[in-house]
């Protein structure tokens, strides 16, 4: 305890009261500004908007393949595309992995102190670094240094996340209360520690055989992602066969530090990691505007006479798939909004879906650059078109299978106003439906009507936000033509069986 300071002497001589240290209320504890114990809500809302700009960053190596216009898209495809985008796929899993990761690690750590905002700094910084071994990696996939590169900074990570765990439970009062009360904590620390350090471990595996077989360290990568799964899949499948677990693990069991998919996630979290992708998917689009569309002043002079407005009419194109490119984004933010609106707990399978939808979100870069670069009407603009139509239409179909996996355990997981019955399930449904169904839709009509490719695809883009607007109004109305029809078939019913009721015994057997 450090010694009482002397109080300033007031302005009538008399020593002024001292200030008292203002309250600030934390999980029912009362902390005080000036002591080294903080909260940790601003320190959860940087990372989250760090590690979803991470994440969505990586797209850029993708999106900016250059692709001539008289070379065939299906043989960029082939040979320039479809790697880069197996490796966006995995190392955006991969850092949402980070990500989960440290969603359970600050629902055991309430708490934070300068020491730790620092460590979760540290963690920070390798995770801003992870875009630049991902560039490698995608650029040269046939050389060990880039995954070398990817998985040494994948096993730092892990390690800083390693020591603020015990830095955490080092200093119990960071803790969680549930932690701080128990008697097992040395359980709850070799538990945690062990869930985090696979991922490393494994990386650390993937870095080593890069120099000797590259094929078997992506395979060790893409086990970062889906390994948790794994060990539950099995676990599941032992307990059927041997038995319940005992009685002491599954007094032992963490339920925010599992890989149970019915497990909760921080609902708040997992909304601002996902508004943080859609805002900078969106803010990428105008990025590539500025970029690639500001005509050079010289040619504005000579090609054009000095005519701006006529030299930026060449850009058309470019700027009509940036508004339909944004206006989708939008769009799925809008119903990703709705949804979550209604969700009251997120749990783990919803946070993996979640995951998977903004995976493809995070691909519309790619698709705003296919449909502005090609000529209208040749055959790179269909394939083109159809590439944005296949991600739009995942990116859309998990977000409707979050409502369906919420709907399994609606209870738990949904507003009384979205289950089953309630007055907004059919509209929800409906709003859920469209993106897939247009999507898909567009994409059959551009394979059987090739030559109105363009204008089937800018159409649905200009119809969408209006579909939208009077969603609404025809699910009330589609809803009312129901009831009637259900209505009348009743009344039918109702009159057949008073018709027969007021029948004798003999002319009904007649």
């Amino acid at each position: 305890m450090s010694a009482p300071r002397a109080a300033a002497p007031g302005p009538g001589g008399g020593a002024a009261a001292e200030p008292e240290p203002v309250p600030v209320r934390g999980r029912g504890l009362e902390l005080e500004l000036g002591s080294s114990t903080q909260t940790s809500h601003r320190l959860l809302a940087y990372s989250d908007a760090l590690l979803s700009i991470i994440a969505t960053v990586m797209i850029l190596p993708v999106a900016h393949t250059k692709i001539h216009p008289d070379q065939k898209l299906g043989e960029s495809v082939q040979q320039l595309l479809l790697a880069k985008i197996a490796v966006y796929l995995m190392t955006f899993l991969i850092v949402t992995v980070a990500w989960a990761a440290h969603v359970r690690l600050f629902q055991v750590i309430e708490l934070i102190d300068d020491v730790l905002a620092l460590l979760n700094l540290a963690c920070m910084m390798i995770i801003t670094f992870l875009p630049y071994t991902f560039s490698l990696m995608a650029s040269f996939p046939e050389v060990p240094f880039g995954i070398f590169l990817f998985s040494v900074c994948a096993v730092v990570i892990g390690l800083i996340q390693a020591v603020i765990v015990a830095y955490g439970f080092y200093h119990p009062h960071l803790l969680n209360q549930q932690i701080q009360v128990s008697e097992n904590q040395n359980f709850y620390k070799r538990h945690i520690l062990k869930i985090i350090l696979r991922g490393p471990v494994l990386c650390f595996l993937a870095a080593i055989f890069s120099f000797v077989f590259i094929p078997l360290s992506y395979v060790l990568l893409g086990l970062v992602i889906v390994f948790p799964h794994l060990t539950r899949f099995i676990t599941w499948c032992k307990t059927k066969i041997v038995g319940q677990r005992n009685e002491e693990e599954e007094h032992h069991s963490l339920e925010t530090f599992t890989f149970y998919l019915s497990e909760p996630l921080s609902k708040e979290r997992v909304e601002a990691f996902s508004d943080g992708v859609y805002a900078i998917v969106a803010t990428l689009l105008i990025l590539d505007i500025c970029e690639d569309n500001v005509p050079d002043p010289r040619e504005v002079e000579e090609k054009f006479h000095g005519s701006l407005l006529e030299a930026l009419s060449e850009y058309g194109p470019n700027y009509l798939a940036y508004f339909g490119s944004f206006v989708t984004i939008g769009l799925l933010w809008f119903v990703h909004h709705s949804l979550f609106l209604y969700v009251t707990k997120a749990t783990r399978l919803m946070g993996l879906l979640n995951i998977l939808s903004l995976a493809f979100i995070g691909g519309l870069p790619l698709a705003y650059q296919l449909t502005s670069e090609f000529a209208e009407k040749s055959h790179n603009e269909i394939e083109a078109i159809q590439v944005s139509c296949v991600i739009t239409f995942f990116a859309s179909i998990f977000q409707f299978a979050i409502w369906t996996t919420a709907l399994l355990h609606e209870r738990e997981t949904l507003h009384p106003f979205a289950r089953y019955g309630g007055k907004e399930h059919a509209f929800m449904f409906a709003k859920l439906a469209l993106y897939p169904c247009v999507s898909l839709g567009v994409f059959f009509l551009t394979c059987l009507l090739s030559e109105f490719s363009t204008a089937i695809f800018h159409l649905m883009q200009i119809v969408i936000p209006f579909a939208f607007l009077a969603l609404r109004i025809f699910v009330r109305i589609s809803l009312t033509v129901m009831k009637s029809v259900m209505s009348l078939s009743r009344r039918k019913v109702v009159l057949l069986e008073e018709e027969e009721a007021c029948l004798s015994p003999t002319e009904t057997l007649s």
